[in-house]
This record gives structure tokens, sequence and C-alpha cells, in this order.
């Protein structure tokens, strides 16, 4: 039986690392066949749209991925599966996802990434994964949290590739 809340602790030694741990997220996604839902947590500057980068590119998009700080969401609609980056940092108020339609990114089938998912809080469904990046020594640390069942087989499977990735 997979238990939900299970978490597991992986070092990125730099911005390569950050984007291959988003890389295997985006496999793994996929191989899934169902929708999943990533909160990405961490200062500014800890690598979550690095890691977001890692995802998209992943499954399929070539060009830049940059961080949709001031229009809140880009889309990544000619992938499969689709995705949806989103950056809530200057969110105002989480009412505000209301206007933009934010329920329907969460069709089931699309892989959507949420930087700074505590400023839409109320307005967001509860992620499949929650990854908190923090400083550790040179690089970072990415606790990854399971927090669906869906995210305990995800992270389960991420087991395998090992903590020091």
């Amino acid at each position: 039986m997979t238990v939900f809340g299970n978490e597991r602790r992986f070092f990125l030694d730099g911005e390569a690392e950050t984007e291959g741990l988003g890389r295997e997220l985006a496999r793994l996604a996929k191989e899934s066949g169902q929708g999943v839902i990533i909160f990405l947590e961490g200062d500014l500057g800890m690598g979550k749209t690095t890691l977001s980068r890692g995802v998209i590119q992943a499954l399929g998009h070539e060009g830049a991925v940059k961080s949709p700080t001031y229009t809140l969401v880009e889309p990544y609609e000619d992938l499969t599966p689709p995705a949806y980056h989103f950056d809530f940092y200057r969110l105002g108020d989480p009412e505000e996802l209301e206007y933009m339609g934010i329920r329907d990114y969460f069709t089931g089938q699309s892989v959507c990434l949420i930087e700074w998912p505590e400023r839409g809080e109320g307005m967001l469904p509860e992620p499949d994964l929650e990854i908190q990046l923090e400083y550790q020594g040179e690089g970072r640390s990415a606790v990854i949290r399971a927090r669906s069942e869906l995210g305990a087989s995800l992270l389960n499977e991420l087991e395998l590739i090992g903590p020091d990735h």
C-alpha cells in the first residue's frame, strides 16, 4: 500500500540537474497517462522555472521557457500531454484566478506546474506532487512530497533514480 504524504529528498548540483529532475517528472507524467498537478515552492531564484523548463521541454517544446510572472499562465497546448505553467508571484488576490477561468486548466489530462501556489490558496485543486526547492551548499535541495495516490505512484517511480540523482 502506498502512503500519501511520503517524501523524497534530492540534491541538485546546478541547473542541468534541476532540468534533469524536470525531464524525469515529465517522463513519469507521460507514462501515467493522467493529468498531473505539481506545486513548486521556494524563494526567488531557487530553480522553480528551471525545473519547469525541464518538464516542458521533455514534453516536446522547443524554444525558451520563461516564467509567466506577468501573464499568470503560459499554455503549451500543442504538447502531449498539454502543459500549463503558472506563476502566481504577482497575484494580488486568489479571486483573480476565477476571472481567468482557472478551473478550465485542470482537465485531468494536462500537466500543470504552479509556482507560488500559496498565493492561489482556496482556488486551486490539491496537487499530486509538491516540490520544495531550497539552497543546500553549492546546489539545491528538492523535497518532493506526494499529495495524492497518483503523486505517490509517481514519487515511488522517481525513487528508482536514487537520492543523489
